[in-house]
């Protein structure tokens, strides 16, 4: 069982920056892919970014548009999610996503608000 923390969201101006962590209760190397998703009152979860264990990443350039960048570092079992230039509508909850291509593993969220 992979357990997952996310932290570093909260409140931020638009144009602001956040920097979300997310910690794996186990070494995620062996782990296919890690990912963000995001979901907004009202709103399906979406993708945001994935990478694989190999460090290859993709974006849901519609919802990121270069704005965002995911890394991971497998030392510290953690995935991160660089924000910048925040809007508005980026403003949801926040979710980490671990999978081994079988099995697909959650965090419990962590919530996002761009507001002035």
């Amino acid at each position: 069982q992979v357990q997952l923390v996310e932290s570093g969201g909260g409140l931020v101006q638009p144009g602001g920056s956040l920097r979300l962590s997310c910690a794996a209760s186990v070494s995620i190397f062996s782990i296919y892919a890690m990912g963000w998703y995001r979901q907004a009152p009202g709103k399906q979860r979406e993708l945001v970014a994935r990478i694989t264990s190999g460090g290859s990443t993709n974006y849901a350039d519609s919802v990121v548009k270069g704005r965002f960048t995911i890394s991971r570092d497998n030392a510290k079992n953690t995935v991160y999610l660089q924000m910048n230039s925040l809007k508005p509508e980026d403003t949801a909850v926040y979710y980490c996503k671990a999978t081994d291509g079988a099995v697909n593993y959650w965090g419990q969220g962590t919530q996002v608000t761009v507001s002035s």
